[in-house]
């Protein structure tokens, strides 16, 4: 008898289009929300979009789109005060200014509204979940589109394309009714079910807790039980101790495991490196298991791979190059998520070599190139030599094949699933390494013969010949390399 699957959570995807945000960009961040959210088990069958100045202080969404929004969900589309009548002059202003809230690039910010990250600073001196959002925004509600859902049970799940303020959080859960989830944290569990080495998991343990830490919850009724006969802390208080407490002991680990990895890479500084960079999902991995045969996870899915791995070019040249598949960026990536990952990064830092990979066949594939080159700037990567790669290109057209070649002529356009493109592909990195190789004579000592492996190793071996004193090579390699070997052999 065969077994029918679970059904998945269904969710409500909500963007807010803000100034200098263009339609197609919207759309582009909505159709990438829908993909994460898809990878974290859910499904996406309805969204909620508006066009605003700025994102609303305490709901994001202006009044009537957080109603059509809860009306989804089965929520009341308000936030319950449990302070009702409670107001000050500072707040009536507040509120005031909101629900005039003017068209136009140029609008004014309330208090609270300056972040359009949606950081959520408050109003000052006042409880905000005590305070639905009153933003109505009548203009933008009647630029949006209508919400079509489709049919089925009820959405659990409400997912924004924003990072929340923990008080954003809870009052978009107490308005409509459901789970909450901003972008970061979609993000942040995802690479929580992806990690897979002990490395990996610690970094994405990291950037779980500096993402829960803010957002921890109050106990029911907003008053907290004590912990401990006499204890005097309450129970978020002691959640957060521990939190730090646990940072501090995964921070000890993770300063072992990078030292341990900065050996290694010391060990390869000689090597020729090239390091595989690009957005997520732009086939990476694909090209990696082409390059070196390795047998790297291949999936249509985002953020596969969070682990480094570091594997020889096959078939094996002389001097030996390593191919390293690194974790794939994306918009609005979690800057916890990169400080976690950084020694992760510090592989594209260090290599010889950059190959951008681009999915050819996106069509936002500009604005994630630039995401790449962004984060790249960020850990100083930038300076690294690069070659821009297109993969996927079996998915084009020979028109628009042609346009990516006038557009980038110096660019490669490759398929990781056609062997001539891979082929050619090797034969680029192997031309740009040899464009910077010296030739040099070596000496090596008859009682040093045993070590003429590491000349093998580093250099490619042009002739040999013996007398008297020795080995005689000339050899064709790094100037580094060979200035490291001759001083090996001559002390």
């Amino acid at each position: 008898m065969a077994k029918t699957l679970p059904e998945r959570p269904r969710a409500v995807l909500v963007g807010v289009q803000l100034p200098g945000v263009t339609d197609e960009a919207h759309a582009a961040d909505l159709a990438e929300l829908k993909r994460l959210v898809h990878t974290l088990g859910f499904d996406a069958v309805a969204t909620v979009s508006q066009r605003r100045q700025r994102l609303a202080t305490g709901t994001v969404l202006g009044s009537g789109k957080l109603k059509e929004l809860s009306a989804l969900t089965g929520g009341s589309g308000v936030i319950p005060s449990g302070a009702q009548g409670k107001t000050s002059k500072a707040r009536e202003k507040w509120e005031a200014e909101a629900d005039a809230e003017p068209e136009g690039p140029d609008a004014p910010v309330a208090p609270g509204d300056a972040d359009l990250d949606g950081s959520g600073s408050e109003p000052p001196d006042e409880d905000d979940d005590a305070f639905p959002d009153t933003d109505a925004d009548p203009e933008s509600d009647a630029d949006a589109e209508a919400t079509a859902i489709e049919p089925g049970p009820r959405p659990t799940v409400v997912v924004v394309d924003h990072e929340l303020s923990p008080s954003q959080l809870r009052n978009l859960e107490r308005a409509t009714g459901v789970q909450v989830l901003d972008r970061a944290g979609v993000i942040v569990d995802i690479f929580h079910r992806h990690a897979r080495s002990h490395e990996a998991r610690m970094q994405v343990e990291i950037a779980r807790l500096n993402y829960l830490a803010p957002r921890l919850r109050e106990a029911p009724g907003g008053r907290e039980r004590q912990q401990g006969r006499g204890s005097g802390d309450s129970a978020i208080e002691l959640d957060r101790r521990k939190i730090r407490d646990r940072l501090a002991e995964l921070r000890e680990g993770l300063a072992a495991i990078q030292k341990d990895q900065d050996q290694r890479r010391y060990a390869r500084r000689d090597q020729l490196r090239v390091a595989l960079v690009g957005y997520t999902n732009a086939g990476k991995s694909s090209l990696m298991r082409a390059l070196t045969g390795s047998t790297v996870l291949v999936a249509d899915q985002l953020f596969a791979t969070l682990d480094t791995t570091v594997r020889a070019m096959q078939p094996e040249t002389r001097p030996r190059i390593l191919v390293s598949d690194t974790v794939g960026f994306i918009q609005k990536l979690p800057h916890d998520l990169v400080a976690s990952f950084r020694s992760t990064l510090d592989e594209a830092l260090e290599a010889s070599l950059l190959l951008y990979v681009v999915d050819a066949s996106d069509p936002t594939w500009a604005a994630q190139l630039e995401v790449t080159r962004t984060v790249l700037r960020e850990i100083g990567a930038d300076v690294v030599p690069g070659k821009l790669v297109f993969n996927k290109v079996d998915r084009l057209d020979a028109a628009a094949q042609e346009a990516l070649r006038a557009q980038h002529p110096e660019a490669l356009l490759v398929s990781a699933h056609r062997p001539d493109d891979v082929a050619g592909l090797r034969r680029e990195i192997i031309a740009f390494f040899e464009a910077s190789m010296v030739e040099a004579d070596l000496v090596i000592p008859y009682a040093r013969q045993a070590r003429i492996g590491e000349v093998y190793e580093h250099t490619t071996v042009v002739s040999q010949a013996y007398d008297e004193t020795g080995s005689r090579l000339r050899v064709r390699g790094l100037p580094g390399a060979i200035a490291r070997l001759t001083r090996s052999f001559q002390e």
